[in-house]
């Protein structure tokens, strides 16, 4: 009996030892340790370099800088550190990374993979392990279906119907186009948005002439370029990625094919398309994008500063506005809550407006599900290369759109080469 006395104490003693290691493991707490999965190599390396990642390594160097986001729970501010493995452009690798920086690095935010496909593996890994996830580079529209059971994603990015593709068809039926010809990659991305371009431009009279898939490794782009030549579309179209948006360009301008209408993306949104083939030769060329500096004195700030850190062919007019409220809104987010703690900052997230760089910032949420960024955020949708940059040629109908250029169709022909 009196054995069995003793062990209250000591297991009192043991409880409080714990408690007090514990406090001190918090006070002791020196970052926010940040972990993501990015294409370092790989296909979508160039999307990677000139997308989230440019606004990765702005925000590391301003929070730094400030000292820190303030965080309640440790009483102090903490500066920001980031782990970042490479996943090569591989699915498997991508899901391999984040379940090691969930499970063993233990990170406190976990940042998004790079790619459509990317981000949908992700979002169930995420919302597995309870760990917030704010997308970046993608969209799905499987997605937002999804989102019903995945509480703890937060899709920012716009996409094929969620308003791009309904606002380019409206412009090219408005034009008067009355066919168009499109190439898709054959991966979640050029599905989904062959499936809605299709359906979109049926909505509006577009007769589509053919819609031909190739693989990220196809390289022989002689013979599909000269196929759509042939079919004299009034809207050409590429839904990939620029291992795919480069060499068909170039192949356009070598056989003089110059439909009134080209569409590139995403791959045309990126300053290094103009770096590629000079910026004159490009005139007209259409592309996704949401702003540029003409937008607002923000959206000024916004892309003076990322041409500073990356140099002009890294910017990014469809994405980046889009990136940098994700780390805006995690610092808010972080700010108010006090806390690192994943469940409050999804609630947090769920229930709250940000002032960011796109104004007044919001999801709508799906049940009891995660958010999608309502489509009021949206500056802009398509863009278009004029006189040397990317103007914003189409929007919604919804207050916050700011067009800085009439879209040009047709647009000029292409050099002589």
């Amino acid at each position: 009996m009196k054995k069995r006395l003793l062990l209250i104490p000591l297991a009192l003693l043991l409880v409080v030892s714990l408690v007090a290691i514990g406090c001190e493991a918090e006070e002791e707490k020196d970052s926010i340790l940040i972990g993501a999965s990015r294409p370092i190599t790989g296909a979508n390396a160039p999307i990677g370099d000139a997308a989230f990642g440019p606004i990765m390594a702005l925000w590391e160097i301003k929070i730094n800088d400030a000292g820190g986001i303030y965080v309640e729970d440790y009483g102090k501010s903490l500066p920001i550190e980031y782990i970042i493995y490479d996943d090569a452009t591989d699915v498997g690798a991508m899901v391999r990374n984040t379940e090691k920086l969930i499970l063993e690095d233990e990170v406190d935010i976990l940042f998004s993979s790079c790619g459509t496909a990317f981000i949908s593996a992700q979002a169930p890994v995420a919302n597995k392990y309870g760990m917030v996830l704010v997308t970046a580079e993608g969209g799905a529209t499987i997605m937002r279906d999804a989102l019903y059971g995945l509480p703890y994603v937060f899709v920012n990015l716009p996409f094929s119907d969620h308003y791009q593709l309904p606002v380019f068809a409206d412009m090219c039926a408005a034009a008067g186009a009355k066919t168009a010809y499109m190439i898709t990659i054959a991966d979640l991305h050029g599905v989904e948005y062959g499936g809605v371009a299709a359906m979109e431009f049926d909505r509006v009279g577009i007769q589509v002439l053919a819609n031909k898939s190739v693989p990220i490794t196809y390289t022989d782009f002689s013979l599909l370029v000269k196929d759509a030549m042939a079919a004299d579309p009034d809207v050409f179209c590429v839904f990939a990625y620029p291992p795919i948006v480069i060499p068909v360009t170039g192949e356009m301008m070598v056989i003089g094919f110059n439909p009134p209408a080209v569409i590139m993306g995403p791959g045309g949104n990126f300053g290094f398309y103009g770096a590629t083939f000079g910026v004159e030769a490009i005139e007209g060329v259409s592309c996704f994008a949401a702003a540029n500096s003409k937008t607002g004195p923000e959206f000024e700030r916004h892309f003076s500063e990322l041409e500073a850190l990356v140099g002009w062919p890294n910017l990014d007019w469809w994405g980046t506005p889009f990136y940098e409220p994700i780390c805006q809104m995690w610092e808010q987010a972080i700010e108010a809550t006090g806390t690192l703690d994943q469940d409050t900052l999804r609630d947090y997230f769920a229930t709250h407006h940000f002032d960011t760089l796109l104004g007044d910032t919001y999801y709508e949420m799906f049940g009891e599900g995660g958010g999608l960024m309502v489509k009021e955020t949206h500056p802009g949708e398509i863009g278009q290369w004029q006189s040397g940059i990317v103007e914003i040629v189409g929007g919604g109908d919804w207050p916050g759109v700011v067009l800085t250029s009439e879209w040009i169709y047709p647009k000029p022909p292409w050099p002589t080469p």
